[in-house]
């Protein structure tokens, strides 16, 4: 489905001498700089009727005109696939993902997948791109992801990621009896040898910060939450084996593992067979897109997450 965008606007006195593409950025606000560059290119985005560069100054009195078409972003097949929606309305969803559901089609993965179940779901997202996903999370993380429904809350909740106002903060359980929470503040890119793994890298890295706090100590684990500042892909999983805290069930970045002294069978074999990372996006914060207002959202911990905290838990009772 194409659909067909029209806008018009005057160049202010405030806006003249500048870039066009910035001034395009600050006129048209339901639409990324990106996207407002690439319509500059070809001719979509016009000058008082002529075509222009991205880099050319606009005049005061200028008449910037919008004339695009918004092509079909997403040619994956609609699935109906259950959604755990905690909230929703014209501008946006949340929802709460399960463990072992893919965000996006990949390699392995052609469908099945969340972006698939969105498309069933909510069939106009598959004119936005990604189907309207902000921000992803790890097959195997469990929690609070937003969707945005509308190209302008799409940009929106990106530009919110992107200038680290929008809160997400994650239960995990660690290896190791943590003392004390702390911060992270290390730059991550590329293993230089896994490309299937991400690293702590001297140089080429993305800053990467993560804040983390006890929640509760084990005897030979620790309960964290941790809040993000960036969202580097594997971030608190990186960031957490990095300080040599990593996280229970990381197939990654988890090292060998760790069974506390004399632990009874059922914790034993609950460590043994944990079929993922112990991670689980508790909660997000945002501001809406439409109306400004300041929303927050917080799910509680999944099933196999709770049963491994009662089992750290009687583990901890029983060897006082």
């Amino acid at each position: 489905m194409t659909q067909v965008i029209t806008q018009q606007a005057e160049v202010p006195a405030a806006l003249g001498g500048k870039r066009l593409d910035q001034v395009a950025a600050e006129l048209f606000p339901d639409f990324s700089r990106a996207r407002l560059q690439e319509w500059l290119k070809d001719g979509s985005l016009t000058r008082n009727g002529a075509a222009v560069k991205p880099k050319d100054k606009a005049v005061v009195g200028d008449v910037l005109s919008l004339q695009a078409e918004q092509q079909q972003q997403v040619t994956d097949v609609p699935q109906d696939i259950a959604l755990d929606i905690v909230y929703e309305d014209d501008d946006l969803l949340v929802l709460n993902k399960a463990a072992g559901l893919v965000v996006h089609p990949a390699a392995g993965h052609a469908d099945g997948t969340l972006l698939n179940a969105l498309l069933f779901h909510c069939p106009q997202l598959e004119d936005l791109p990604r189907a309207g996903i902000v921000h992803r999370l790890d097959k195997d993380t469990s929690g609070l992801m937003v969707v945005a429904k509308t190209l302008k809350a799409q940009t929106a909740l990106v530009e919110q990621l992107q200038d680290r106002s929008m809160g997400r903060e994650y239960d995990a359980v660690v290896l190791g009896h943590m003392t004390s929470g702390g911060t992270v503040n290390a730059p991550i890119g590329r293993h230089p040898k896994d490309r299937k793994r991400q690293a702590v890298v001297v140089s080429g890295g993305k800053p990467a910060v993560t804040h983390y706090r006890v929640v509760q100590r084990y005897r030979a684990h620790t309960h964290v939450r941790c809040k993000l500042e960036t969202g580097r892909t594997h971030q608190i999983r990186v960031h957490m084996a990095h300080v040599k805290f990593p996280l229970v069930g990381d197939p990654l970045y988890g090292g060998r593992l760790k069974l506390p002294a004399g632990a009874g069978e059922a914790l034993k074999h609950y460590l043994r067979s944990f079929p993922r990372q112990a991670l689980h996006a508790r909660s997000l914060t945002l501001q809406h897109p439409s109306t400004g207002q300041t929303m927050n959202w917080t799910v509680p911990l999944p099933e196999d997450f709770e049963l491994l905290l009662t089992l750290l838990e009687e583990d901890q009772r029983e060897a006082r």
